[in-house]
């Protein structure tokens, strides 16, 4: 086969693009993969199944298999990408982006800075302008950064705060990370015993529970913290662009590239900018170039056309997913679920029913009083309230990872709610 590019012959990207469609139309049975930088058997790749299915193309069901509703991998967007593989692939040559800066100094690709500016403007979901923009190893090193950078110049040690429920990474990084500069306080009723300085994680939608959140605390010596790793039409309605003054975002719940470790904060103060691009340049020396380059086409892959497609995608199986986890819980005297009311949304320019990333499910029975403990004997895994700063009563299902995943969960879920008192 001969590859062209206008009238010229492909040369040293015929090899690699011939192996990535070899590998890719590798048949897995549908439940499983088989990668490039995967497992090799008589110098084949050999397919990967999801869990719960085995054998050599992962056509056997496990019978006994567990639900895996633990993870928040957002694996529910590989069809999109199945469907949008042209446009979204990308091949590296060797010598790509060797040097540790761009040609302008930076860690930062200006085109894909531009991408974010643009893709904001499409999902109504952010105000960019007059905001600096960081790049983070994922939102999670973001969040990092930007307590680092708020808790500089302080009169006093900076107490980090987050209502429960909350994203259990504040807690542990903080605890990870602590200093003479902050530290996280568990009880919100105890924050003023340790002094006046607050630095509050404010998640919107919230994780787990999927809800809007606002601040707890209030005056001049709080800053904030705005976690909009959800706050895109897959999940939730947009009431109004957010225009804080710091503002993360993560690329794995947008775009479901969570392997691809990237993220980015737009942050509104030049000097607590320049502060998070000293953690990450001393962290990290930037982030990987490889992968700004493969953001950077899978942004261009997502703008094509009017580039609303994957929020119509995303939104439509993330409702279609809350529907019938709901409705099955609906059913039963034993469980409750989080309540999220329909809202106006910018982006769809109408009222709009709920679609979280996150089932919160509480067990209402006296003797229930671990909820995870529940789930876990009907072959569900979830992850158990107390992570969150909550009560053991609940338990945090995801609906985000793969078709496999989920039409299991749905079945282990059916049998829970049907067993008799």
């Amino acid at each position: 086969m001969q590859l062209y590019v206008g009238a010229k012959e492909l040369s040293w990207s015929q090899k690699a693009a011939a192996e990535a469609e070899a590998v890719a139309s590798i048949s897995c049975s549908g439940h499983g993969r088989a990668y490039l930088d995967g497992l090799i058997m008589d110098n084949k790749p050999v397919c990967e199944c999801h869990e719960c299915y085995g054998g050599r193309d992962c056509s056997v069901f496990l019978n006994g298999c567990a639900a895996n509703a633990g993870s928040g991998d957002p694996l529910f967007l590989e069809p999109f990408w199945i469907k949008n593989a042209a446009n979204s692939a990308v091949l590296i040559s060797g010598w790509h982006r060797m040097s540790y800066y761009f040609n302008d100094g930076s860690y930062i690709s200006q085109q894909l800075e531009n991408h974010i500016v643009k893709i904001h403007s499409i999902a109504k979901n952010a105000i960019t302008k007059g905001k600096y923009i960081v790049f983070g190893v994922g939102s999670t090193q973001l969040l990092s950064a930007a307590v680092f950078a708020l808790s500089t110049n302080l009169s006093s040690r900076a107490n980090v705060v987050a209502k429960a429920p909350f994203y259990s990474p504040y807690k542990e990084q903080t605890d990870f990370f602590e200093t003479a500069r902050f530290h996280f306080v568990d009880n919100l009723k105890n924050v003023s015993d340790y002094g006046p300085e607050v630095i509050e994680f404010v998640t919107s939608p919230n994780n787990p529970d999927g809800n809007f959140r606002k601040p707890v605390f209030e005056g001049s010596s709080v800053k904030y913290i705005y976690d909009y790793a959800y706050y895109w039409p897959h999940y939730t309605a947009i009431p109004a662009p957010a225009n804080e003054d710091v503002m993360i975002f993560a690329h794995s719940k947008f775009s479901g590239h969570a392997g691809s470790r990237f993220g980015w904060a737009l942050v509104k103060d030049k000097q607590i900018y320049d502060r998070m691009l000293t953690y990450i340049d001393i962290a990290e020396l930037g982030t990987s170039r490889d992968t700004q380059l493969r953001a950077l086409q899978l942004f261009k892959a997502m703008q094509q056309g009017d580039g609303k497609e994957i929020f119509h995608f995303a939104y439509k199986t993330m409702r279609d997913r809350w529907e019938q986890v709901s409705q099955i819980i609906s059913r039963s005297t034993r469980f409750t679920i989080q309540e999220i009311p329909p809202q106006f949304c910018t982006f769809f320019q109408k009222v709009r029913g709920p679609s979280p990333a996150f089932a919160w499910v509480k067990c209402e029975r006296k003797e229930d009083s671990n909820c995870a403990e529940v789930f876990s004997r009907a072959k569900i895994t979830g992850r158990r309230g107390s992570i969150f700063g909550s009560d053991e009563r609940y338990v945090r299902l995801s609906l985000t990872k793969g078709q496999d995943d989920f039409d299991l969960l749905i079945h282990r879920l059916t049998d829970l709610v049907s067993e008799k008192n």
